[in-house]
């Protein structure tokens, strides 16, 4: 397995990944190869079957999206 090594990495760049890396309980080497997996090797999105789940969703919204739908969906839990 190759190895790199970073230089002169920003430090705002730096604390995020720190931070990202605790976030998800992976150590800092581990989240850096994740996030350049996620970004080099990446998953082609397929459009039809998202946008088929985006219309899926809007049919089960009731009405139109509102402050007071937002303030209920975030009180029961849902980012």
């Amino acid at each position: 397995m190759a190895t790199i090594t970073l230089k002169n990495l920003p430090e705002p760049l730096h604390r995020a990944l720190q931070d990202r890396a605790a976030a998800n309980h992976r150590s800092l080497n581990r989240e850096a190869i994740a996030c350049l997996e996620q970004t080099v090797l990446g998953h082609p999105m397929d459009v039809d079957a998202f946008l088929a789940s985006v219309r899926t969703r809007r049919r089960q919204t009731p009405g139109r999206l509102t402050e007071a739908l937002l303030r209920e969906a975030r009180q029961s839990g849902r980012p």
